[in-house]
């Protein structure tokens, strides 16, 4: 799993829509192409030898013809104003991530923000890094994840539907 990095990747991502919510977190989703995750190794943007400058690609992983998934987390300042809070919920969401990556690699490459929406209650969880306040988040951040990768998940396809309609005719009048 990659990890967002720049803010045009972060805002591309959350232009695609949220696709999940809990009281306290939101996950966006931009579900990328084959065309914006495979190009050449050529060098674009500024800098480049080309004769002409092409667009940079946000989503592309030198070397790698594979489309991966994207993660990104945003906490901002207004829910969590300590930095500690900040980043032990961005750890919590990497790591719950993690535990889902095999089901987001199934779906279709994408990218992912998850993106804080709310505080937590200070009067509740005192301290920043306390066993409740990271247990509460992980809680939240699991069935974040889960709702998006069940909702979004292809339908099995049930071995009948398989079969060309024109053999299921044939062998229903031999």
């Amino acid at each position: 799993m990659q990890r967002l990095q720049t803010r045009p990747q972060f805002q591309a991502t959350m232009s695609g829509g949220t696709i999940s919510r809990t009281p306290h977190f939101a996950l966006h989703r931009l579900v990328l192409s084959s065309a914006d995750v495979v190009k050449d190794a050529e060098p674009t943007g500024p800098g480049a030898t080309l004769s002409e400058q092409a667009p940079q690609a946000l989503f592309v992983v030198p070397g790698c013809k594979a489309p991966q998934v994207w993660l990104g987390a945003l906490v901002p300042k207004r829910w969590a104003k300590r930095s500690v809070t900040r980043h032990t919920i961005k750890r919590q969401i990497y790591a719950v991530a993690s535990e889902f990556d095999a089901q987001l690699q199934a779906l279709p490459p994408a990218a992912y923000v998850v993106r804080l929406r709310a505080g937590f209650d200070r009067k509740q969880f005192i301290s920043a890094t306390s066993e409740p306040l990271k247990r509460a988040v992980r809680a939240e951040l699991q069935q974040l994840l889960a709702h998006a990768t069940r909702r979004k998940s292809p339908k099995p396809v049930a071995p009948a539907e398989l079969a060309p309609p024109a053999a299921a005719a044939v062998e229903g009048a031999g």
